[in-house]
């Protein structure tokens, strides 16, 4: 990552939690902790921010606290030719009628493009997918109501009682921070909160990740393998991980560059 793109993200990160440490920016940014700490002393040279002890906070407090992770910026630039082919394999899987959820993603975005054709119920907690659905297709649209995390581009409630559970789905379409033996993972409370509820609204879990996301890891769980009803992933996936998903019962769906993609089942 380049030093212009790393102070965004820097800046980006202190805006949503009252201290980022070096540690946290470290993980956002997959630089070394020295190149951090020289990141943010100049950032504070530039009074962009305020150095503390292991890490920085902003200038001016954040009013709203943000989720953890990347922000939704910085994520849609990474490996967007394996997120459109993944898009594309995954909405082959969808039958026209019937209705689906799609969670809020860089990785899920893409599947409005080959949507646009298609006519369907689409419940989503991501405003951009709204948005992009509402003027570019005729499938009929619903959002999730809760705060917006303009950071991550999402809409999420800390509420039991929100319309989630009035929405059922064939299937719900999300991606993941990381998928390994454990189960599906992901960086913040808040949003593997939001992202339970409606993963209980589905019958079939489908996880859209790309092959990078096998070697990622976080400290929360969202869900099990066993929970899920099919990966969807790019080419470069190894040996090892479609073994992983196969001895937990996983479909694994594998897109390839300019096709809708090739299916394998495992188990």
């Amino acid at each position: 990552m380049h030093e212009k793109e790393r102070h965004r993200v820097i800046l980006s990160a202190i805006q949503q939690q009252p201290v980022a440490t070096v540690a946290a920016l470290v993980d956002l940014t997959g630089s070394s902790e020295a190149t951090i700490r020289r990141d943010i002393a100049a950032l504070h040279l530039q009074k962009k921010l305020r150095r503390v002890r292991g890490g920085a906070e902003a200038l001016t407090p954040p009013s709203i606290l943000g989720l953890a992770g990347r922000p939704y910026a910085v994520n849609e630039g990474l490996n967007a030719r394996q997120k459109n082919a993944i898009a594309r394999a995954a909405v082959a899987l969808c039958e026209d009628g019937e209705p689906i959820i799609i969670n809020g993603g860089t990785t899920t975005f893409p599947m409005v493009h080959p949507l646009a054709s298609r006519r369907m119920t689409v419940f989503t907690n991501s405003f951009p997918i709204a948005e992009h659905l509402i003027k570019h297709s005729k499938n009929t649209v619903m959002l999730s109501g809760g705060t917006v995390y303009r950071e991550h581009n999402i809409i999420l409630s800390p509420f039991d009682n929100d319309v989630t559970r009035n929405f059922y789905a064939r299937r719900m379409f999300m991606g993941a921070q990381g998928i390994g033996p454990l189960g599906l993972m992901e960086t913040d409370p808040l949003l593997i909160q939001a992202e339970q509820k409606l993963i209980h609204q589905a019958d079939e879990l489908v996880v859209l990740v790309d092959s990078s996301k096998f070697r990622h890891r976080s400290s929360l769980i969202l869900c099990a393998l066993e929970r899920i009803t099919t990966v969807v992933t790019d080419w470069n996936v190894e040996d090892r991980d479609a073994q992983m998903l196969e001895q937990a019962g996983v479909r694994l769906v594998i897109a390839e560059e300019g096709t809708v993609g090739r299916a394998g089942v495992a188990g």
